[in-house]
């Protein structure tokens, strides 16, 4: 069986001895930076675009540097919550001081969606801006994010696929990632974080960034929003039954790990979650109309 090795990575990018700690920066955490600095100065760049909109733009630059606060903890504390309680609520309860334990791994794209939707909806109060077209802009720039986090998933050696014979399968290294059944040597298995990368970020991001800037969508508040959601929701959903389910829902009788299932059929946890983003995108694009441009 042909199949590629594991490249010789580290999740870590570099350690610095301080006394008796370490200082680590990770793959994983630089994602995260990265994702979030490179769309604050996307959506910058929007806003001072007077040509993607109808009128003004709906906040300011110095508004944007002020939403990045509340998306960040929105991120961090969606996404740990999100795992909590969608993914090991049962482990959490028996340990609740594991949840703030967050460098060692358990975030969830869909609590870190809910935590982002919460953050921007109680800025848009706070601040007195339509809610809409922040969506757009927010959405506009979170493949950015999802594309960076994917990889950081990859160099990481998690959240692989299931096994495979495909020629581009992949060996990822560790115990758990080798244990496949009626399978004696290397185990191969789709690389499905490479798969979200291409598809949740770089894909979406491509189209998106086209309508923006070609097609004017921005001019519609809620299109660009509703395309990031059923978009996201699609490619997630797609993916899903390649990807390596949750350990805690595998068992004897329901070796595809799935969430919801009926005499051998059903849908994962993952799928589950994506399908109300795929029906709320769907009523956002369909709701849209666009923004009345103001008179010369």
């Amino acid at each position: 069986m042909s199949y590629i090795p594991f490249p010789n990575l580290s999740p870590d990018i570099f350690s610095i001895p301080l006394g008796p700690m370490t200082l680590t920066l990770r793959w994983y955490a630089l994602a995260y930076i990265v994702g979030l600095l490179a769309g604050w100065k996307l959506i910058v760049w929007m806003i001072n675009t007077p040509r993607l909109w109808s009128g003004p733009p709906p906040l300011t630059a110095e508004a944007v540097e002020r939403l990045l606060t509340w998306v960040i903890f929105g991120v961090i504390l969606g996404g740990r919550l999100g795992y909590v309680i969608f993914y090991q609520p049962d482990h959490f309860l028996q340990n609740p001081l594991q949840i703030l334990r967050v460098w060692e791994g358990g975030m969830s794209f869909h609590g870190g969606f809910l935590g982002v939707a919460i953050a921007g909806i109680w800025f848009c109060k706070r601040e007195k801006i339509a809610m809409l077209p922040l969506a757009d802009l927010m959405a506009a720039v979170a493949p950015i994010g999802l594309l960076l986090g994917r990889l950081a998933n990859f160099v990481n050696a998690e959240l692989w696929g299931r096994p495979t014979d495909l020629p581009w399968g992949v060996a990822f290294p560790g115990e758990a990632a080798q244990t496949c059944e009626g399978v004696l040597t290397i185990c191969a298995r789709h690389p499905s974080q490479l798969y979200e990368a291409a598809l949740e970020g770089m894909l979406l991001l491509v189209v998106l960034s086209y309508l923006i800037w070609r097609r004017g969508w921005l001019k519609t508040p809620g299109k660009i929003a509703g395309l990031f959601f059923a978009g996201y929701g699609i490619a997630r959903f797609l993916v899903e039954f390649v990807r390596q389910p949750d350990a805690q829902f595998v068992s004897e009788g329901n070796p595809l790990g799935l969430a919801l299932h009926a005499a051998g059929y059903g849908l994962t946890m993952g799928q589950i979650l994506t399908l109300p983003m795929i029906a709320a995108g769907i009523w956002f694009i369909a709701k849209a109309k666009p923004t009345p441009a103001n008179p010369a």
